[in-house]
Formats: structure tokens, sequence, C-alpha cells
């Protein structure tokens, strides 16, 4: 009899932790998605802030009554911008996210490009002025000794 009714008591328990552990999962990799809006290099997941700490709560809330994990980031992205988002997609409004790194990059390349340059020629042009200038001063030695 007590063997009977803890074999019932686990089947009733089982399922709920299966999902239970399905949600968590789903929550996991939800919130790996989704961005920290204060600790804007963290995740979601992976930040402790009190806003995630609330984003979190509200995005279980939102998953527990039914919403899928796409209507969940339209919710947030509708509430908070694509800023949410780990991963923005690339539109024109979010060019500067995507592509601005690299513009710095090759602007920072273009500068230093430039000052190599400039600085390999004003090397030059001191290489010449000192042989014109040993050359004048070699002149100025010949009128004087005549």
């Amino acid at each position: 009899m007590k063997l009977a009714l803890v074999a019932l008591l686990a089947l009733l328990v089982t399922p709920s932790a299966w999902c239970d552990d399905a949600l968590d999962t789903r929550l996991k990799s939800l919130e790996n998605e989704l961005r920290c809006l204060v600790c804007q290099n963290q995740t979601l997941a992976e930040s402790n802030a009190p806003l995630a700490e609330d984003l979190r709560k509200e995005v279980r809330d939102l998953a527990t009554g039914g919403k899928s994990d796409d209507e969940i980031r339209t919710y947030l992205v509708a509430r908070y911008g694509d800023f949410v988002l780990y991963k923005p997609p690339v539109k024109s409004t979010t060019y500067v996210l995507w592509f601005g790194p690299f513009v710095l990059l090759a602007g920072g390349a273009v500068a230093w490009w430039m000052l190599i340059r400039r600085r390999s020629r004003a090397t030059g042009d001191a290489a010449t002025l000192t042989e014109s200038s040993t050359t004048a001063v070699a002149r100025a030695r010949v009128l004087l000794d005549e």
C-alpha cells in the first residue's frame, strides 16, 4: 500500500517537475537573447541588477501566461526598443550599432596611415635639409678660406 502511494505521488510530482524544467530551459534561452537595460554588456540572464530581476520576472509571467518566445520578444521590443535584444536586427535604425565600430576602425586606420606618411615626408625633408646645409657650410668655408 505504501509503495503504491509513493508510486502515485511520484507520478503526480514528476510531470510538473518536467514542465518546470522545460519552462526554466526556455526562459534561460530567452534571457540569453535579451540585454540588460542597465548593464549594457550583459544578457538578462547574467545581470544581477534590480531592473534585470524585474524583467526576468516579467518574462516568466508572460511565458507562464501562454505567450510564445516571439510574442515575448515583440512585447519587450515594443516597450523598450530594439536595444533590449542582445543581437538587434539590421535595419536603418540600428546601422550605427552594427556598422559604427567598423567605421571607427577604418577611420583610425586612415588617420594612422596619414600620420605615418606625414612623418616619413618630414624625415625625408629633414635629410634633404641636412644635406643642403652641409653643402652650404662647405661652400661658406671655401669662401672664407679664399
